[in-house]
């Protein structure tokens, strides 16, 4: 179905919540009397890589914590590959934003990446060989192997965020939700995440990003879901990541110097 228009916003591409890794529907969640998110439909594709993206304070992070039922809504239905979410948890990886993770808590790097295989070692937590190597395999896939018997909190904030990648490798999940992986990352960091987000996509897995930087959706990103509290647009990037969505997500945020540069990458 292709340029369908509603109350939603813009759905360029909806393959239906049959068919997809993470499917939204009517989801509202509010603090107090505001709402943060509101009657919001969201549809991931599988095998793809999708951004999140919208104005600070716009129910982006809201929006995929109600999803994992961190965040309880107010109302709204969420189902994994056609499923409760209950019923899909182990299928899911999730790496919360760096900000909100206490780093002051002692603990090692190989330590945290081992947090990750939780379910595989149930409640008495006896690490094997196997599950050492399998995380000292995931550290190095983030370029992170030489610091396993470091201290987390001794870390820089990019070392940290790809530890916390790591971590979701190692659950070998389906589905990948990332909160704001790059923020306040360095450009080598940055690098090394993006390669391992493009090799899960790669392998078939599908990829969901909380977003922040617009002048690299189309180099990294498949899809992409606009939205300022209700949803304005998604899509594939090509035809729903234009510079008309943006000035409706963003609205006077947006600088139009921004709008112009984007414009121009988008040919």
């Amino acid at each position: 179905m292709l340029d369908l228009v509603s109350s939603q916003g813009i759905t360029v591409e909806d393959r239906g919540p049959g068919d997809s890794p993470l499917a939204v529907r009517g989801l509202t969640v509010s603090y107090g009397q505001k709402p943060a998110v509101f009657s919001v439909d969201m549809t991931v594709q599988p095998g793809a890589m999708t951004a999140i993206i919208g104005p600070n304070g716009a129910g982006k992070s809201t929006l995929l914590k109600a999803a994992l039922g961190i965040v309880k809504p107010l109302s709204g239905l969420v189902t994994v590959y056609g499923r409760p979410l209950e019923q899909q948890r182990t299928r899911i990886a999730y790496v919360p934003q760096r900000a909100s993770v206490d780093w002051d808590f002692p603990t090692r790097v190989i330590d945290v990446v081992l947090m990750g295989l939780s379910r595989e070692l149930g409640l008495l937590g006896r690490v094997r060989a196997r599950h050492k190597a399998h995380a000292m395999d995931c550290l190095h896939r983030v370029g992170m192997r030489d610091f396993a018997d470091r201290q987390i909190g001794q870390l820089s904030g990019g070392q940290q965020q790809r530890v916390f990648l790591a971590r979701a490798l190692a659950q070998e999940a389906d589905l990948y939700l990332l909160d704001e992986p790059f923020a306040g990352v360095d450009a080598t960091t940055e690098k090394a995440i993006i390669d391992v987000l493009k090799s899960l996509k790669s392998s078939g897995k599908t990829v969901v990003v909380v977003h922040h930087d617009l002048a690299t959706v189309t180099e990294y990103f498949d899809h992409v879901f606009l939205i300022n509290t209700r949803k304005v647009a998604e899509g594939p990037v090509a035809e729903a990541f234009t510079a008309e969505t943006l000035q409706s997500t963003y609205g006077g945020r947006l600088a139009t110097a921004q709008i112009d540069q984007i414009s121009r990458v988008l040919g």
